[in-house]
């Protein structure tokens, strides 16, 4: 793609990255195959290639519009488009970079502002969080049918034995939503990787990723998180902890890129590297371990596998949890259009309840109809959107390894 960005904006980081990717793109179309908006409205504005072009359109100097943020809004972020381009093109780095600029340029209405601002205040701190939570979850037994799903049943977490894993140490983030939608998952993760030698430990002063302030563009926000993140975990890793365990995958996905979040930032530049290079799915760590001191399972379940977007095309980590489960056991049921996202994508079901509810009917389709018993995710978002439209469990894939 030719680009004529101007010389002021290529002077700045920000500008040569932008024209670096642009420049990559060749005009295929392949990415709209697998674009779940395009797929829906069948607009060129709202598939990959349209948004590459409204970008460049933007830093090139034309107008910015309503339109033009409403288009870029509507990316779910999911990247299929990344794992269907045969040019490489970094897209999900790009709708950054558009996203950042749009918000320089124009201000959104103030409803618009409202929502996102009551969102970054309350999500990523799970004692703003759970009191909302809470009183939905209290409220729960009287509703009915959709309304019920929508809320997340309460789950507590049971007694923890103490862990006997002496020789090798992780670190894990406890997460801000996932810690208090489904504290379960942190508990079992950590049994399990005490059951193989390993102790999972959290730093207290760590918090939230920070990826829902960057996917509302507010950069200095999420420079801040990652930088809290990194100060607390920088010790533990000097002192010999192997590897950052991620039991969310949206969450791995952004702290594996913090090293370019930061990379403008000659105080955090390398420890912001190292922190993503050592960062791990959890799905990463336990397909290197001896399985076999685990105890098979009494029950092997028929699941259906859902892989989220920020596992299968963000870190580009295929197969290991079907590997994993297998390996235990259990069956796993054909899933029809597996890559295609659900429509959790963080926040975007709640922003897109529309986009998102269509996404998720046609995602449980497919995931339904081989009748397993249950579903299984590896990202709280998928988790509780997917369980917000059907009345099958659907749990983390860690869950299993338990039973």
């Amino acid at each position: 793609m030719q680009t004529k960005l101007p010389e002021t904006l290529l002077a700045s980081d920000l500008g040569r990255r932008a024209d670096s990717i642009l420049r990559t793109c060749v005009h295929c179309g392949f990415c709209n195959a697998t674009c779940p908006t395009f797929r829906l409205f069948g607009d060129e504005l709202d598939g990959p290639r349209g948004r590459i072009y409204q970008i460049k359109q933007m830093l090139e100097g034309e107008p910015v519009g309503r339109a033009t943020q409403r288009h870029l809004d509507r990316c779910l972020n999911c990247r299929n488009c990344e794992t269907t381009c045969p040019s490489g093109v970094r897209y999900g780095e790009l709708m950054d970079i558009g996203r950042e600029f749009v918000a320089r340029k124009m201000r959104r209405t103030v409803a618009s502002s409202l929502v996102h601002w009551l969102m970054r205040a309350v999500f990523p701190y799970p004692r703003r969080f759970a009191p909302f939570l809470r009183a939905g979850q209290t409220l729960r037994p009287f509703l009915r049918g959709r309304w019920r799903r929508a809320i997340p049943a309460w789950r507590r977490v049971g007694a923890r034995r103490s862990a006997t894993g002496s020789g090798r140490v992780m670190i894990a983030l406890a997460g801000c939503v996932q810690a208090v939608v489904d504290p379960t998952t942190n508990a079992n993760a950590a049994q399990v990787l005490d059951a193989l030698g390993i102790r999972l430990i959290e730093a207290p002063d760590a918090g939230c990723c920070g990826s829902l302030s960057h996917h509302f563009a507010a950069e200095e926000e999420a420079r801040a998180f990652a930088r809290r993140n990194i100060d607390a975990w920088w010790p533990m890793l000097e002192q010999g902890a192997e590897a950052i365990v991620m039991t969310a995958s949206g969450c791995g996905l952004h702290v594996k890129e913090y090293g370019r979040l930061l990379d403008g930032d000659p105080d955090y530049r390398e420890k912001a590297q190292a922190v993503s290079g050592q960062t791990r799915d959890l799905a990463e760590v336990l397909a290197r371990e001896d399985l076999s001191v685990l105890e098979p399972p009494s029950n092997p379940r028929r699941i259906a596998f859902h892989p989220p977007c920020t596992l299968q095309h963000g870190q580009q980590v295929h197969g290991l949890v079907e590997d994993i489960l297998l390996r235990l056991g259990h069956e796993l049921v054909p899933v029809s259009d597996a890559h295609l996202c659900c429509g959790s994508a963080g926040a975007y079901s709640l922003l897109h309840p529309r986009i998102a509810q269509t996404l998720r009917r046609e995602k449980l389709e497919n995931l339904e109809r081989e009748q397993p018993e249950l579903i299984v995710t590896a990202n709280i978002g998928c988790q509780t959107h997917l369980q917000s439209g059907t009345e099958l469990p659907v749990r983390h894939w860690i869950d299993l390894l338990l039973s």
